[in-house]
């Protein structure tokens, strides 16, 4: 059993491309990059040669003693076996144990254009902050997120995943439907995205058994703490890490120095927060002071919220038990829904290109989230139940009159004066709905001429 994943058509058309790059692949660890990299060796290259710089240290010395890849690649192929050649896909794994690898990507690009190399690394986003000399604009990247429910949905129960990604049309999904996908909805928010936790329940429909899976992958983790190059911030980035949970789990999530130690400082543990964000642990998002574009423009930067990458560590970090599941909708009302927020905040940021933000108006008014959709400014509202009233969105909506506002909620799917109401389990699909109301409006006005012509 194995998840097909969203990124895997991205990954096809790089291997097809004649003018193609190397190619980087980011994400956190345990994400599923070493997986994916095998995966397009084996089913779309004739030959796929692999190499570990974190098994193979020994690797290095043939990056340090030149920068000729004809015969960078002759070592290789000694230690691979086998002949490298354009039919090859060359995999570098846990690159960033081997810098002058990294940089090297640059002569494979201008000198051995016809060889595919792709390379990834755990903790690669400090790494090449560390690097000294990159590969500037001879290198591809793509980043690899944890699995949204539509990868997990399509392992799960294919046929409720090949019809979600049938809708063409904003309607209410049928309540058998709607049901039966709230429920695997459920499951995904106790197992998470990382691929061995939702693997361990589906094979073995054993909440406790993907648990175990989940806390091992948790404590690793947390030993990846220490290979901060700076000693001193070691345990400011553990102090940060932990009171996540309890940052979340506040009416107001803004991020708050004294629920990481009492006495805390924002420029003493502002390093230890670039190091999660760098890592792939966390995702901050900024106060928006006023929704206009380009959003970050007006960004607060004294104020902020982080979320965890995965909503399954959030979960488990929270000791909310897998027991919640069979509690009706306590899982998505608990912890004053900050699974929920949490997860939607998953969902939006590999489908926009600008990282989402969330607004304020003092006392008066808060938006989940505002995010940027071509060049229209659309405000995000996440609610934990069938309740959808808000008067945070409408005090928003009053003030700047958005020409769209979504809500995502247990409510099923609908759009009405403006309003665009998202199950929770659709938000991977809240791009390819914004454009369903893009091509209806588009029609509307096409009519409207017409009429008035």
């Amino acid at each position: 059993m194995a998840f097909k994943r969203t990124l895997e058509a991205d990954l096809i058309r790089w291997s097809t491309a004649p003018n193609h790059k190397p190619l980087i692949l980011n994400g956190a660890r345990q994400v599923g990059k070493t997986y994916l990299m095998k995966w397009l060796g084996t089913h779309h290259f004739k030959k796929m040669a692999y190499f570990n710089f974190d098994e193979k240290p020994e690797l290095t010395q043939f990056f340090e003693n030149t920068k000729d890849v004809h015969r960078i690649l002759e070592n290789l192929s000694i230690v691979h076996g086998g002949e490298i050649d354009s039919d090859t896909l060359v995999i570098f794994d846990e690159i960033q144990e081997c810098l002058p690898a990294l940089n090297t990507l640059k002569y494979f690009f201008e000198n051995l254009p016809q060889v595919y190399v792709i390379s990834a690394g755990s903790l690669l986003g400090i790494s090449l902050g560390k690097a000294h000399s990159f590969p500037v604009g001879k290198v591809q990247f793509l980043t690899l997120y944890p699995l949204g429910f539509t990868e997990f949905l399509d392992q799960c129960d294919p046929k409720l995943g090949t019809y979600l990604k049938g809708i063409k049309k904003i309607e209410p999904i049928p309540d058998l439907f709607f049901s039966s996908i709230k429920d695997n909805f459920k499951k995904y928010l106790i197992t998470g995205g990382l691929p061995a936790v939702a693997l361990t329940f589906l094979e073995t429909k054993d909440f406790g058994q993907a648990d175990a899976v989940l806390n091992d992958l948790i404590r690793s983790y947390e030993l990846d703490f220490a290979k901060h190059p700076v000693m001193k911030d070691i345990a400011k980035i553990s102090y940060v890490w932990h009171s996540l949970p309890s940052q979340l789990g506040r009416e107001n999530k803004k991020f708050v120095y004294q629920l990481v130690k009492p006495g805390a400082r924002a420029r003493e543990y502002e390093d230890a927060i670039r190091w999660l964000e760098q890592a792939g642990l966390v995702y901050r998002i900024h106060l928006c002071k006023i929704p206009k574009l380009p959003l970050s423009a007006y960004d607060d930067l004294s104020a902020y919220k982080i979320y965890v990458f995965d909503v399954g560590i959030l979960r488990k970090q929270s000791k909310l038990d897998p027991i919640a599941f069979t509690e009706g909708n306590r899982l998505f009302v608990e912890f004053k829904g900050a699974l929920l927020e949490n997860y939607i905040l998953q969902s939006l940021i590999p489908q926009f290109e600008v990282m989402p933000r969330y607004w304020t108006s003092g006392n008066e008014a808060e938006v989940d989230f505002i995010i940027q959709s071509k060049n229209e400014i659309i405000p995000i509202e996440v609610k934990s139940d069938e309740n959808v009233r808000s008067r945070s969105l409408t005090f928003y909506a009053k003030k700047y009159s958005p020409p769209l506002r979504i809500k995502y909620s247990l409510k099923n799917l609908s759009y009405r004066d403006g309003l665009l109401n998202i199950p929770h389990f659709m938000a991977d699909y809240t791009t390819a709905l914004i454009a369903l109301i893009d091509t209806v409006s588009s029609f509307e006005n096409q009519d409207t001429k017409i009429l008035n012509n």
